[in-house]
C-alpha cells in the first residue's frame, strides 16, 4: 500500500506487539465500508435501522463503563514535565510506553488489525495533516470514515514524509482500571487502550485535532483551536467568517448551524457552517489568518437536539449516520432521545438494550432516561443543509473575528470587543462558565476554561497563551478582532433575558459591522460595548431598557472577577506571560 519507510517500520512494530490474526488496509471505498457494516451487524456490534426512514443509519451501544471522555485517564507524555504544564496529567514517555505496550501486547489475537490512513482537512490542503490509526474495532473504522477523509489518496499525498501522526487503539477488555488515552506530542504518537467510546478512540478527533495539533501549531507557527467556523452572508452576497470558542453547554453547535430570524432571512441574511467544533488556522500568503475545519463530520450530542433547538444538526443525522447509546424505538426501528420530541416511545429499548418503561420517566432523574445523556451521532458534514461551499476547499476561509463566550448570569455583558489583540488573549485566557444543573455538583460555580481548551491543550497552557500573543504579533494589523459574548445573562428570577438561538445573529451582525468599521461602541473598563441602538431589535419582544441592562458592566461584579482571574493565573507561576499580568493590572485600574 505504501513504500514510506517510517510507515512500514511503525506498522511492523505494532503488528509484532498486538499479534493480529488478519491485517486489513482501509482504502475508503464504499464497497469495503459496506462489507464492514454488514459484518458489524452480523456480530451485533451495530444494529441496522429503518432504511426507508433513516437510510444508511446504524445504532451502536458501548459498554456501560465506557460512555464518555475520561480526563483523569488522559495523559500528555513529554520528556520534561514542565512542557505538559500544570493543567495536564503528565507521565514520563518511557514509563507510559512500557505500561501501554504491556497492556496492548497480544490483544489482537483472534482479531483483525485495521489500518486507517486519514487526512485531517481536505486531502492535499496546505493546512491539512495526515494520520494513520490502527484499531481492532469496526466501529472505529466506520466512524473515522465519517469524521475524517479516509483512503489510499492520503498515502499518495504523504509520499515519503515522516510528518504524520501515529495512532494505536486497542479495545483490550474495555477495563476502566487499565484505560489510558496517552499523547506523546514530541513523537507525533497517540495510544488509546481499554476504551471503545468515540471520544477516546476516534484518534483524529480531540486527540490529534487538538492535543497533538496544538503542540504542532506551537512548534510550527499556526493554531489548532476548539472553535466553530461560520460564514455570515449579508444581503449583498458578501460573506465574512467568524471562529468562536465556547465551553460545553454554551450553544456552540447551535451557533455554528444558526438559522437567522425570519426578519433577517427575508432581508437576505444567511449563515454557512464551515465547522462545528475544531478550527486549524494558518497565516495565508496575504498575511491574514485562514481556517479550515480539519474534520469531515459531526460527532454531536444527541439529547436536546430537535427541530427547534438545532434544525440543521437534526437534518444532518437523517442519512449515513451512526448513533451511539441512544434509544431504539421498536415500533418503527428508528432512534429516540430525550428532547427529540414529546412523544415518549411506548415500545423501546433504552441505551443499554433493556426494555424501557416510559411511565417511569422522570426528567429530574437521568437514570430513568432512555438515551444516555452523552449519547452521540456521527454524521457526515455534507448532510448539513447549511454546509459552506468552502468546506471542502483546502485554502481555508479568512477569519475576520474571533469570539469567546461562556455562561455567566450577571458578569459579562451580551457582547463586547477587546481593546487590542493582547487584551483579547487576556479575555480568552480568563474565559469561564458557570455550572448548570446539567453538570455534576453545585450550580453556579465558576469554572475557568481558557479558550475552551483546558482539556485539549497538548502542552503547557502558559506557553499556549504566549503562542497566541506571538501569533498576534505576526498578524499585526491583519489580526482578526476579538470579541466576547454571553447569551446567558439572567434576571432576578433566574430567567434568561436574551432569547438566544437564531436571534444571536443580531449580535453577529454587530460584530461584523465592528470589524468593518461600520458601528460605534462605548469604551468601558473591560472593552468596547455596543451602542444599544446598533443592536437590531426588529420583531423582537425586547425593549431598549432591557437591552441596555444586559450591556451594562457592573464594576462590583467585575472587581470580584478580577480577583478570581488573579487566583486562576497563580497556577501558571512564573511562566505566565508578563503581558497577561499587565492586562490584569490594567483591568483592575480601570475598575477603580
Amino acid at each position: 500500500m505504501t513504500t514510506n519507510k517510517s510507515v512500514i517500520k511503525w506498522l511492523d512494530e505494532v503488528k509484532a506487539l498486538v499479534n493480529p490474526d488478519n491485517v486489513v488496509w482501509i482504502d475508503g471505498s464504499e464497497e469495503q465500508l459496506e462489507a464492514l457494516r454488514a459484518e458489524a451487524v452480523s456480530t451485533g456490534e451495530m444494529i441496522k435501522l429503518n432504511q426507508e426512514k433513516l437510510p444508511g443509519c446504524y445504532l451502536h451501544r458501548t459498554l456501560p463503563n465506557d460512555v464518555a471522555r475520561v480526563e483523569d485517564r488522559t495523559f500528555i507524555c513529554t520528556a520534561d514535565k514542565e512542557t505538559a504544564g500544570p493543567t495536564n496529567n503528565w507521565c514520563d514517555p518511557q514509563e507510559m510506553y512500557t505500561k501501554l505496550y504491556d497492556i496492548a501486547r497480544g490483544t489482537y489475537k483472534g482479531r483483525t488489525m485495521y489500518i486507517i490512513p486519514y487526512s485531517m482537512g481536505p486531502i492535499g490542503s496546505p493546512i491539512a495533516k495526515i494520520g494513520i490509526e490502527v484499531t481492532d474495532s469496526i466501529y472505529v473504522v466506520l466512524n473515522m470514515a465519517i469524521m475524517t477523509r479516509v483512503g489510499l489518496k492520503v498515502l499518495d499525498v504523504l509520499g515519503d514524509s515522516n510528518d504524520w501522526v501515529r495512532g494505536l487503539h486497542a479495545k483490550c477488555n474495555v477495563d476502566p482500571e487499565n484505560r489510558y488515552i496517552a499523547h506523546f506530542p514530541e513523537d507525533n504518537t497517540i495510544i488509546s487502550v481499554n476504551s471503545a467510546y468515540g471520544g477516546n478512540v476516534l484518534l483524529g478527533k480531540k486527540c490529534f485535532a487538538l492535543r497533538i495539533a496544538s503542540y504542532q501549531g506551537w512548534k510550527e507557527g499556526w493554531m489548532a483551536e476548539h472553535m466553530l467556523i461560520l460564514g455570515l452572508e449579508n444581503p449583498k452576497g458578501e460573506v465574512k467568517y467568524i471562529a468562536a470558542a465556547f465551553p460545553s453547554a454554551c450553544g456552540k453547535t447551535n451557533l455554528a448551524m444558526l438559522i437567522p430570524p425570519e426578519y433577517l432571512r427575508e432581508k437576505g441574511y444567511k449563515v454557512w457552517t464551515v465547522g462545528d467544533d475544531i478550527a486549524w488556522m494558518k497565516i495565508g500568503p496575504d498575511g491574514r489568518l485562514y481556517a479550515i475545519n480539519p474534520e469531515n463530520g459531526f460527532f454531536g450530542v444527541a439529547p436536546g437536539t430537535n427541530e427547534k433547538s438545532n434544525f440543521n444538526a437534526l437534518e444532518s443525522t437523517k442519512k449515513n449516520t451512526i448513533f451511539t447509546n441512544v434509544a431504539l424505538d421498536l415500533n418503527d426501528n428508528t432512534v429516540w432521545w430525550e428532547g427529540l420530541n414529546k412523544n415518549l416511545p411506548t415500545n423501546a429499548l433504552e441505551w443499554k438494550g433493556n426494555k424501557w418503561d416510559a411511565s417511569k420517566f422522570d426528567k429530574a432523574d437521568k437514570s430513568t432516561y432512555a438515551a444516555h445523556p452523552n449519547s452521540r451521532f456521527t454524521a457526515p458534514a455534507k448532510n448539513c443543509p447549511c454546509i459552506s461551499e468552502e468546506f471542502d476547499k483546502g485554502a481555508g476561509v479568512p477569519i475576520s473575528a474571533i469570539v469567546f463566550g461562556g455562561r455567566r448570569a450577571k458578569c459579562a455583558p451580551l457582547v463586547y470587543q477587546s481593546k487590542s489583540w493582547e487584551n483579547g488573549v487576556f479575555i480568552g485566557s480568563a474565559m469561564a462558565s458557570e455550572t448548570t444543573a446539567a453538570a455534576a455538583g453545585a450550580v453556579g460555580v465558576v469554572r475557568r476554561d481558557p479558550m475552551a481548551m483546558l482539556p485539549f491543550c497538548g502542552y503547557n497552557m502558559a506557553d499556549y497563551f504566549q503562542h497566541w500573543l506571538d501569533m498576534g504579533e505576526k498578524l499585526g494589523d491583519k489580526a482578526p478582532k476579538i470579541f466576547n459574548v454571553n447569551w446567558f445573562r439572567t434576571d432576578d428570577d433566574g430567567n434568561f433575558i436574551w432569547p438566544g438561538f437564531g436571534d444571536n445573529m443580531r449580535v453577529l451582525n454587530w460584530i461584523v459591522d465592528r470589524c468593518e468599521g461600520k458601528a460605534d461602541a462605548t469604551e468601558t473598563a473591560i472593552g468596547y460595548v455596543p451602542m444599544p441602538e446598533d443592536i437590531d431589535l426588529t420583531d423582537l419582544d425586547m425593549d431598549m431598557d432591557t437591552l441596555k441592562d444586559i450591556l451594562t458592566v457592573d464594576k462590583e461584579v467585575w472587581n470580584k472577577e478580577a480577583a478570581e482571574i488573579e487566583e486562576h493565573y497563580k497556577k501558571f507561576g512564573d511562566k505566565l506571560p508578563e503581558e497577561l499580568r499587565k492586562q490584569l493590572e490594567t483591568l483592575k485600574a480601570n475598575l477603580k
